[in-house]
């Protein structure tokens, strides 16, 4: 087995570890230093900021199972090479709140080092995803003939 095999498969690991919440089993698939980032607007999502190691990615991943009572993905798109996963991921979310769900598409990329991630960066519509976890539209209003800001 190559290790793209290898590494497409601890990605998928990782995937149904977290889905599962099964966070000691996700986490067990990181490096101690393991380094994750998104790129979303901390401002409206705050737990969504960069994590360093395990404690604050293990936080951050409680944070999302505490607002969401079921997470289910899909991957349309895996792509390894060496020790790098590509993953274009449709990510599911139902709110506990109101059981609305939430739909996101990401880009992620996930770099190995012996075997376990060590590093992770999300890229997301985080507009779309503002839209949605506030359910509303945000953005410019135009009165009139000029615009302002909702």
């Amino acid at each position: 087995m190559t290790v793209e095999t290898l590494n497409r498969q601890r990605v998928l690991h990782l995937l149904d570890a977290i889905a599962g919440s099964d966070l000691q089993a996700a986490l067990s698939c990181c490096t101690d230093d393991v380094d994750f980032l998104t790129h979303a607007p901390i401002d409206v999502l705050p737990h969504m900021g960069p994590c360093h190691g395990k404690k604050e990615l293990g936080e951050f991943w409680r944070t999302v199972q505490e607002r969401y009572a079921e997470i289910r993905y899909e991957v349309p798109q895996i792509v390894a090479e060496g020790d790098t996963v590509a993953a274009y991921l449709r990510v599911f979310f139902r709110k506990r709140s109101n059981d609305r769900i939430i739909q996101v598409d990401m880009a992620v990329f996930y770099t190995f080092r012996n075997g376990q991630v060590a590093q992770i960066r999300e890229i997301i519509d985080s507009f779309d995803l503002v839209q949605q976890v506030l359910e509303r539209e945000i953005g410019p209003l135009i009165v009139g003939d000029r615009v302002d800001r909702a």
